[in-house]
């Protein structure tokens, strides 16, 4: 077995204290931190898919890439189910009638933010980064070493029984399952004190569904009960239902990790990433020390790339706090955000980490820092001006891509240009069709 655990404690467990929740400003701190978890752990993978060689030119056998693929297409499996957990968290959220929560801190996130155990940083693939994925989804209760680099910093001082509560504070947890069932029966605790009509506020149309996203399990959160079920998803796709983690992001990342030290063994100079680093284009506020690219047409990509990410935030934030869109413009936003990613970010990723990061960093390739500029960038609260908004950048977008595919090794740009573009038109045509009718939900 690839899991090693810790032995602390009875049986090997490890003694997580039930969460203190008697307000609604505590329920929307946890879940706020759920959602900056779930959207941590979706870009840790996205940046160890990208990482990984493509073709045998950078040095691997036909026969080890065969392996690379099936580990992209396994990390792949995990990132589409983390966007379902961020869209149930969210659903969870506006249920109780708070605001969608996209924003998070730059990478790394040190245990400033969270418990000093839990730390969330870009990694490229290999072991220490499976390992790392491995502590972060391990099932409740079980004491599992981190890997290397990730010692807990710092200490927190989390609520206690005499803490007043009138604004929310930190609280103790170790594991995903431990603060979502902290918050479940945070839920059922406020439920018990004022009543499911009184807790459960959030408009039903703020809830993202099955018909839109055409994830099974994505249901609309509207009560106890949903929210239960909610949680249950998110608990037993990442940790594995209560001691059964085979098929769990935990149990893939078990399999993942033991094939590959199995083919590293075979072949000790084995490598299945490129030399990745995680980059930004300025320094941002919240990191103390960051590697910055030096390559001008690295820092294009890399802008780009940004660029993309931060509309699919708006696009998602839109869609939470939509009001006022028909069906067709609703199921447009949330398209568009699939499309984005599965057609450009999938694509244009791998596309920076071929890219070098400058001279001062021989060797190394750009891996995208998902940089957050300012998080108040996400929510765009007016129908109409954020329709015009997201059109603008898309197009903005589109135009920036194509005059990047002009440039030396990278010509691939130029279907995302077109598919950026084609989003641009989409958001057009709904507001054409709202300007031929100027009294139609204004």
């Amino acid at each position: 077995m690839a899991v090693m655990a810790t032995g602390r404690g009875p049986n090997g467990q490890v003694h997580e204290p039930p969460l203190r929740v008697e307000s609604r400003e505590e329920l929307v701190y946890l879940l706020g931190e759920a959602c900056e978890l779930e959207h941590g752990l979706l870009c840790e993978y996205l940046y160890a898919q990208f990482s990984l060689k493509r073709s045998v030119a950078e040095g691997v056998t036909p026969e080890q890439l065969v392996r690379i693929q099936a580990w992209e297409t396994a990390i792949i499996d995990v990132i589409k189910q983390e966007m379902l957990h961020l869209a149930l968290a969210t659903n969870i959220l506006s249920a109780i009638g708070a605001a969608p929560h996209f924003e998070r801190p730059n990478f790394p996130i040190l245990s400033r933010w969270y418990p000093p155990d839990v730390q969330i940083a870009l990694v490229p693939f290999g072991e220490r980064a499976l390992r790392h994925f491995m502590y972060l989804e391990r099932p409740e209760g079980m004491a599992l070493e981190d890997a290397p680099g990730f010692a807990a910093l710092g200490q927190m001082q989390p609520l206690t029984a005499d803490d007043p509560q009138l604004t929310a504070g930190p609280e103790e947890w170790h594991t995903v399952g431990h603060l979502y069932r902290g918050i479940e029966a945070g839920l059922a605790n406020l439920v018990d004190r004022y009543g499911e009509a009184s807790v459960f506020i959030g408009p039903p149309k703020a809830q993202a569904t099955t018909e839109i996203f055409e994830w099974p399990q994505l249901t609309a959160v509207t009560d106890l009960a949903s929210a239960s079920r909610a949680i249950d998803v998110i608990v037993e796709q990442g940790e594995g239902a209560r001691g059964d983690w085979v098929s769990s992001h935990f149990g893939k990342f078990v399999g993942v990790l033991e094939d590959y030290l199995a083919v590293r063994t075979a072949d000790p100079s084995f490598e299945p990433a490129r030399a990745v680093l995680p980059v930004f284009l300025r320094q941002p506020p919240d990191v103390d020390a960051a590697d910055l690219i030096e390559d001008p047409l690295t820092r294009r990509v890399a802008d780009l790339f940004n660029a993309v990410y931060e509309v699919v935030l708006q696009l998602q934030s839109r869609y939470f706090v939509h009001h006022g869109e028909t069906a067709a413009e609703l199921d447009t936003l949330a398209k568009t955000v699939k499309h984005l990613m599965n057609w450009v970010m999938r694509y244009l990723g791998p596309v920076l980490t071929t890219r070098p990061v400058g001279p001062s960093y021989p060797g190394r390739t750009a891996g995208p820092a998902f940089d957050i500029v300012r998080p108040s960038f996400f929510v765009l609260p007016h129908r109409e001006a954020a329709w015009k908004i997201l059109h603008e950048r898309l197009a903005t977008l589109g135009e920036d891509a194509e005059q990047l595919a002009r440039e030396p090794g990278l010509s691939e740009v130029a279907g995302m240009a077109k598919n950026l573009k084609g989003f641009a038109s989409d958001l057009q045509g709904h507001l054409e069709a709202r300007a031929a009718k100027p009294t139609t939900g204004r």
